[in-house]
C-alpha cells in the first residue's frame, strides 16, 4: 500500500464518534445533530423531475468533459453571478462529481512531484476542510497552515508570509466563505494574492461552495474570478474555483459541481480526469442544468437560513461568544471550557451534537486556532434549530452555575 496513507489523520467525524461513545446521551430528549454540514432543506422538485425524466440516459456512457449544454449553462451562471465577461464554457470550466472529489483530484494533477525532494508547500487555512490536507499529503507535499483567528476576522493574515515561503508554494487553498468560520475574503485581498501568485508562480485554488448562502441580497461574497477581472485578466491565470450544487440547491446526493478558471490548468486536468474515471452521469448533468438556470429556489434557501440565524442568535447571543458569520450556514462559537469537553457534555446532558473546533484545525505557530470553539451547522429544521439553541443555552447556564 502507498506509505503516504499512514500520514492521513482521522476524519473529524470519526473523532467525534469516539468522543460521543464515551458517554450516554439524555434519553428523555430526541437527538438533534448540528455537527455535519449536510443540507436538510428539500431538494427542488423541478430538479427531481429533470433527473427522472432523463432515466433513459442510464444506457449511455457519460463523457468526462460533460455535455456542451451543461458547460454553457454554467458559463452563463458564472457571468451573471460574478459579473464576468464572456466565459468560454468549453475552455474555462469542467463539470465535476462534487467539490470534494474535484479538490482532491486537482491537487493530484497539479502538484509537481519532480520537486518532491524539497517537499513544496500547499497552503491551507487553519481550521480547514480536511480534504485539503489529505490531498496534499498523498501528493507528496506538505501543508503550510495559515491560522484563521478572531483578531483578523477569521481570515488568514497573508501579509506575514515571507517571500521564501511564497517561493516554495505550489498551491494556495482559499475557502471563502470559510468553513467553519463563515468569513469572506475581500476583493482587495484576492487581487493582492493574485499578484503574489504571478510573482512567485503558484496556483490559487478557491473553494467557494458556500458562496450562495449569504444574508444581504445586494452584498454577495466576492469570488476569485471577480478578482481576476478586476486585474484585467480575462483568462483567469493561475486561478481555479470550485462550486457545487450541494449547498446552493440542497442537492448533496447528486454530487454535482464544477471547476472553473485558467484553461492552461484545466486542459491537463481534464486529461488526468479521463484516466481518473470521474464523469457525471448524463441524467445528473441534465438535472444540474435545471438547477443552475434557476435562482428562485436559491433565494428561498437563503431566506430559510436567515431566519434560522436570527432565531438561534436571539437565544445564544448572550450565552456564548458568537456572532453572525459573513456567509455560509455555520455558527463558530467560542466555548467557556475545552471544546471537546463542551461537545461531549452537551451531548450527554442535552442530546445535541456539535463539532469541536479543534478537530477541524491543527497546531501551528504554537496554537490550534480551532481550540475552544465549536461549529454548529444550522441545517436542521427551524424548530429543531430553535430547540437545539434553547438546550445549548440551558447547558451554558448550568456550566456558569457550576
Amino acid at each position: 500500500m502507498n506509505h503516504l496513507l499512514q500520514s492521513l489523520q482521522p476524519y473529524p467525524f470519526e473523532r467525534l464518534r469516539t468522543l460521543k461513545d464515551a458517554v450516554t446521551p439524555n434519553a428523555d430528549l430526541p437527538h438533534i445533530a448540528l455537527s455535519i454540514g449536510e443540507p436538510k432543506h428539500a431538494a427542488p422538485l423541478f430538479v427531481r423531475d429533470a433527473l427522472t425524466d432523463a432515466l433513459d440516459d442510464l444506457e449511455v456512457y457519460p463523457t468526462t468533459a460533460g455535455v456542451p449544454e451543461l458547460r454553457h449553462v454554467i458559463a452563463r451562471w458564472l457571468e451573471q453571478r460574478f459579473d464576468l465577461p464572456k466565459v468560454d464554457g468549453m475552455r474555462h470550466l469542467l463539470p465535476v462529481c462534487g467539490t470534494r472529489e474535484a479538490i482532491f483530484s486537482f491537487v493530484q494533477a497539479a502538484f509537481d512531484r519532480s520537486q518532491a525532494d524539497t517537499r513544496p508547500y500547499v497552503m491551507t487555512p487553519n481550521p480547514f476542510y480536511q480534504i485539503y490536507e489529505g490531498a496534499t499529503l498523498l501528493a507528496g507535499g506538505q501543508t503550510y497552515l495559515l491560522n484563521c483567528e478572531a483578531k483578523n476576522g477569521f481570515n488568514p493574515d497573508f501579509t506575514n508570509i515571507s517571500d521564501d515561503v511564497w517561493q516554495k508554494t505550489q498551491i494556495l487553498f482559499l475557502c471563502s466563505p470559510g468553513n467553519p468560520t463563515g468569513a469572506v475574503i475581500p476583493l482587495d485581498t484576492l487581487t493582492w494574492l493574485l499578484e503574489k501568485a504571478e510573482q512567485h508562480d503558484f496556483i490559487i485554488a478557491s473553494d467557494e461552495c458556500y458562496s450562495e448562502i449569504y444574508f444581504t441580497e445586494n452584498e454577495r461574497p466576492t469570488g476569485l474570478l471577480e478578482a481576476c477581472k478586476a486585474r484585467g485578466d480575462h483568462e483567469f491565470k493561475r486561478a481555479v474555483v470550485f462550486h457545487s450544487l450541494s449547498k446552493r440547491s440542497n442537492l448533496p446526493g447528486m454530487r454535482s459541481g464544477f471547476i472553473a478558471g485558467d484553461a492552461e490548468l484545466l486542459t491537463p486536468y481534464l486529461n488526468y480526469r479521463t484516466y481518473h474515471g470521474s464523469a457525471l452521469p448524463l441524467q445528473v448533468q441534465k438535472a444540474s442544468m435545471a438547477a443552475w438556470q434557476d435562482e428562485t429556489h436559491v433565494e428561498h434557501n437563503r431566506s430559510a437560513y436567515r431566519e434560522k440565524f436570527r432565531r438561534v442568535l436571539d437565544i445564544l447571543g448572550t450565552k456564548l461568544e458568537v456572532a453572525m458569520p459573513d456567509a455560509g450556514f455555520y455558527l463558530w462559537a467560542r466555548t467557556p471550557i475545552a471544546d471537546t469537553d463542551f461537545a461531549q457534555q452537551l451531548y450527554a446532558q442535552q442530546n445535541v451534537t456539535v463539532l469541536p473546533g479543534s478537530y477541524l484545525g491543527r497546531e501551528a505557530q504554537g496554537v490550534n486556532p480551532g481550540s475552544h470553539y465549536i461549529r454548529m451547522a444550522l441545517v436542521a429544521t427551524l424548530p429543531e434549530c430553535i430547540e437545539a439553541a434553547e438546550r445549548i443555552a440551558r447547558f451554558v447556564d448550568q456550566l456558569n452555575k457550576d
